[in-house]
């Protein structure tokens, strides 16, 4: 059922259009600066994260694998990932830490991935030592915990019961030999949850906004009987503009139907130390080629590095000082949540 389940989740979310929430970056404005002082051999993308240099502050998020059907997909964004200089999120390693067999489909991105940023990805119930397993099955530099209640209860065979995941989300945090991310999956985080996930000790979040692939909408489509509906959750960039007043403290990854380098560089902007990117890469690779995806990193690469230079920022952690005006309903949202987006309008 589980296997059977992570390819049909693929088939949708190939098929289905983003949202049908927004994911709010439209509103979003960066400030132009038409005296950057800069040449485009000055831009630097490189980034350090988890002890590993990257040639641009991008992740191929969590997508894939527990099924031997994708352990080809894996193998190939494994690839994509060392030849583009970017990280890697392998999806949940839950059926391989039930059954063995699968965990070839994990293996192969550290095969094809040797000295690149590996993330490992375990449900927040898990038992410390079974995400210890899953770290050591990628040798993975950093922990994925994933929150997805909302796509379990979306699930007609998902789970039903979610007491105690903050205490061990805490234990896993004291137990796991990398550092700890806790990500949504398309639903986003909230001010209220990021706090309380850093006073555990967590220091990395993923917020998953809503405006990407919607896990409501394909359980929709293959059951028809999801209670969730499909335009729950908190769209991405107002997910992103609360974590980051709330936790000054915690690094944060950007994630939630970013589709452009615009989308990248308004969320670094906004205070995110990556963006992470799934479906698009996803539906370039299985539509495309190998080859295709390989050409999209680098223009994506090369998108960062013009956005960068009309903004007047050398490096990555210059967009931080960039001036941006959030507008639209992302504006309101923030305004009525007591986030003041000032903060991001009057820095230079």
């Amino acid at each position: 059922m589980r296997q059977s389940r992570k390819l049909e989740h693929i088939k949708y979310a190939l098929e289905l259009a983003d949202g049908p929430l927004p994911t709010g970056l439209s509103d979003i404005r960066l400030v132009h600066n038409a005296i950057p002082e800069l040449n485009n051999e000055d831009i630097d993308l490189q980034v350090r994260v988890f002890d590993r240099s990257l040639e641009a502050p991008l992740l191929i998020n969590a997508i894939t694998g527990g099924n031997p059907g994708v352990l080809e997909i894996n193998r190939l964004l494994a690839r994509a990932a060392s030849a583009a200089g970017v990280g890697m999120a392998v999806g949940s390693q839950t059926g391989a830490l039930l059954d063995a067999e699968l965990a070839g489909s994990f293996e192969v991105v550290r095969q094809e991935n040797p000295a690149g940023l590996v993330i490992a990805n375990v449900g927040a119930m898990v038992d410390a030592s079974q995400a210890l397993r899953a770290v050591e099955m990628v040798e993975a530099n950093a922990l994925q915990v994933h929150l997805n209640v909302a796509q379990e209860l979306a699930m007609a065979e998902g789970d039903r019961a979610f007491r105690g995941a903050l205490e061990n989300i805490a234990k896993l945090v004291a137990a796991s030999p990398v550092p700890v991310i806790v990500k949504e999956v398309g639903f986003g985080i909230s001010g209220e949850v990021a706090r309380v996930l850093q006073g555990l000790g967590v220091t990395w979040i993923d917020i998953g906004g809503a405006g990407g692939t919607n896990f409501a909408a394909i359980e929709h489509c293959r059951k028809a009987v999801s209670p969730v509906p499909e335009d729950w959750g908190i769209p991405t960039a107002a997910s992103l503009a609360e974590v980051v007043a709330a936790c000054p403290g915690c690094s944060i990854i950007a994630s939630g139907g970013l589709r452009t380098p615009q989308d990248a560089v308004k969320s670094l902007a906004l205070g995110a130390s990556l963006a992470g990117i799934a479906g698009l890469w996803l539906k370039i690779l299985l539509q495309q080629s190998y080859a295709g995806l390989v050409a999209e990193l680098d223009r994506f690469k090369q998108g960062l590095s013009c956005l960068m230079l009309l903004l007047g920022a050398r490096n990555v952690s210059d967009l931080c000082r960039v001036p941006l005006v959030i507008t639209g309903f992302s504006g309101e949202y923030l305004r009525q949540r007591g986030v003041e987006t000032g903060q991001w309008a009057q820095r230079s």
